[in-house]
């Protein structure tokens, strides 16, 4: 059952979003979800593949430095 629903999330591109900010989608790639970066803030996780859209997100969180982000330092040109 989880199988099926890792694939079925693989099938479909998403947004990320951080604070109600979109900083990237995950779109599929050779049965993961590749990130791309739309936002200059998480530029060095372009290109990385997760398992799962929330792995992204997590990931997303992580590089810009804990759960609770500020709307401001997302805000800037995309990429």
């Amino acid at each position: 059952m989880e199988t099926e629903k890792n694939n079925a999330n693989a099938t479909h591109k998403q947004v990320i979003e951080i604070n109600g900010e979109a900083v990237g989608v995950v779109v599929p790639d050779a049965g993961t979800l590749k990130f791309v970066a739309v936002k200059y803030h998480v530029w060095e996780l372009d290109a990385q593949r997760f398992a799962s859209a929330d792995a992204a997100r997590h990931a997303v969180l992580a590089h810009l430095g804990g759960a609770s982000v500020p709307r401001g330092r997302l805000s800037g040109l995309a990429a």
